[in-house]
C-alpha cells in the first residue's frame, strides 16, 4: 500500500513539474475555463503515460514548492466529469490527504490518472478547446497534437521508483493512528478498526442519538494507511456501520425554508475490502430534492437576492436579516433544485461576498454547491 503523503512528497522532491506530474495552486471544475484547463491537463497526462499513473497536486505555490493545501474536495463524481466530456477517459481518483502543518479543514489533493492505453482526446466543445483535440506533456506544458499521434512508454520506471519509495510500513501507521486519535482529535469521539489484518479506518466526531441511531457531526475519516482523508464535514451528520469486510457511511444533509428543517440521506459509500490487499469504494447517490410550491419559492428567492444586494453594499442587516442570512445557503440549494437555474451563480456569489464578512454563511454555502456538484455529476 502507497502512502499518499509520502507520494505528494516525493513528487515534489523529483523534480518540477513533467510529462508524468504537474502540480496546481488550485483547481476550479465549477466554471468553465478550470473545467476546461482541469480536462486539458488529464488528457495530456494520460496520452503521455499510457502505462503508468500520472498525478496532479492540487494546494501547492508553483514558485517554491511551499504547501498550502487548499479545502476538503469531496467530489465522488470526478470519474462521471471526465467520462462526460473525454473520449478513451482514463481512470481518476481525487484523494484529500492531510499534513501536519496545515489549518484545520485543509489537505493536499492528489488526482491520479491511469491510462487505458488508448488515445485520449476532448469528446465535445469546452471554452476554447474543440471536441477531437487530443493533447500531449512537452516537459511541463500541456499542449495539441494534431499529427503523429502515437502513445510510448517513457516513465514507467521513473514512478515505480517514486512509487516504492512511498510504500507504508507498521511504524507510520502506528505514527498515523497514534496521531489522530491522542492528537488531532482528542476532544472528540473517536475509534479505529483494522480490516483484513491490513486496514485501518480511523474515525472521530461528536455524537447524538434519535431513535436509536447514532449520529455523527464535525466528522473526520480516515484510511491511515494511505494517509487519505475520506469525509471531512463540520456541517453535515453521517451514519457509521462496519462489518469484517466494509465500513459503510451514509451521509445526511439539513434542508428547509426557516426553521423548518428535514433531513435527508444524500449519499451512501461503502468500502470493501479484499483479502488480497486491495479494496474498492462504491457510492450511491441517494438524494430526493424536496420539491415546494413555486410562489413561495419565487417569494424566498426574491428576499435572498434582496439580502445579498445588502451584503454587496455595505448596508446593515437588520436582526431578521441577520437570521434569514444564516438560511440563504439552503433556500439557494431548494430554489435550484426545484428548478431555479439562476440560483446557482448566485451562491457562488453569496459566497465571494459572505468570506470574510459573515463566515458561518460562507461556510454552509460551500457546503450547499458540494452537494449540487454530488447531484450534478451523478
Amino acid at each position: 500500500m502507497i502512502n499518499k503523503r509520502l507520494l505528494v512528497k516525493n513528487l515534489l522532491a523529483h523534480n518540477d513539474e513533467n510529462s508524468f506530474y504537474d502540480k496546481k495552486r488550485f483547481i476550479s471544475i465549477g466554471e468553465k475555463e478550470g473545467k476546461a484547463k482541469f480536462l486539458k491537463h488529464v488528457c495530456a497526462l494520460a496520452n503521455s503515460n499510457p502505462n503508468n499513473n500520472s498525478f496532479i497536486v492540487v494546494g501547492v505555490e508553483d514558485e517554491d514548492n511551499k504547501i498550502v493545501g487548499v479545502d476538503f474536495f469531496d467530489d465522488s463524481k470526478i470519474q462521471n466529469l471526465v467520462n462526460a466530456y473525454l473520449d478513451n477517459p482514463p481512470l481518476i481518483s481525487y484523494e484529500n490527504i492531510p499534513f501536519p502543518h496545515l489549518p484545520e479543514g485543509k489537505v493536499v489533493g492528489l488526482v491520479t490518472i491511469r491510462s487505458i492505453g488508448k488515445v485520449c482526446a476532448l469528446r465535445k466543445n469546452i471554452w476554447k478547446y474543440y471536441g477531437g483535440m487530443v493533447f500531449f506533456r512537452e516537459g511541463s506544458i500541456s499542449l495539441p497534437k494534431a499529427y503523429g499521434i502515437q502513445l510510448k512508454d517513457i516513465n514507467s520506471e521513473a514512478v515505480a521508483t517514486i512509487e516504492q519509495h512511498a510504500r507504508n510500513n507498521i511504524e507510520l501507521t502506528l505514527d498515523g493512528v497514534i496521531d489522530f486519535l491522542n492528537n488531532r482529535h482528542r476532544d472528540l469521539d473517536s475509534h479505529y478498526k483494522v480490516f483484513k489484518e491490513q486496514f485501518v479506518v480511523c474515525w472521530a466526531g461528536n455524537t447524538k442519538t434519535v431513535k436509536d441511531q447514532t449520529y455523527y457531526y464535525r466528522v473526520d475519516i480516515e484510511l491511515i494507511n494511505e494517509q487519505v482523508k475520506l469525509f471531512y464535514s463540520n456541517l453535515d451528520e453521517v451514519t457509521i456501520t462496519f462489518d469484517d469486510d466494509s465500513f459503510t457511511t451514509i451521509e445526511y444533509v439539513q434542508l428547509g425554508l426557516g426553521t423548518k428543517q428535514k433531513y435527508f440521506p444524500l449519499e451512501k459509500v461503502v468500502i470493501n475490502f479484499q483479502d488480497n490487499g486491495t479494496y474498492k469504494i462504491e457510492s450511491e447517490l441517494l438524494f430526493e430534492a424536496p420539491q415546494y410550491d413555486k410562489k413561495t419559492l419565487y417569494h424566498v428567492y426574491n428576499s435572498n437576492n434582496s439580502l445579498l444586494t445588502k451584503v454587496k453594499n455595505n448596508i446593515p442587516l437588520k436582526p431578521r436579516e441577520k437570521e434569514d442570512l444564516k438560511h440563504m445557503a439552503d433556500t439557494y440549494l431548494i430554489c435550484y433544485l426545484n428548478g431555479f437555474e439562476e440560483a446557482k451563480p448566485q451562491m457562488e456569489l453569496a459566497k465571494n461576498l459572505t468570506k470574510n464578512k459573515f463566515p458561518k454563511t460562507y461556510g454552509s454555502i460551500k457546503e450547499a454547491l458540494r452537494v449540487l456538484r454530488k447531484v450534478k455529476y451523478n
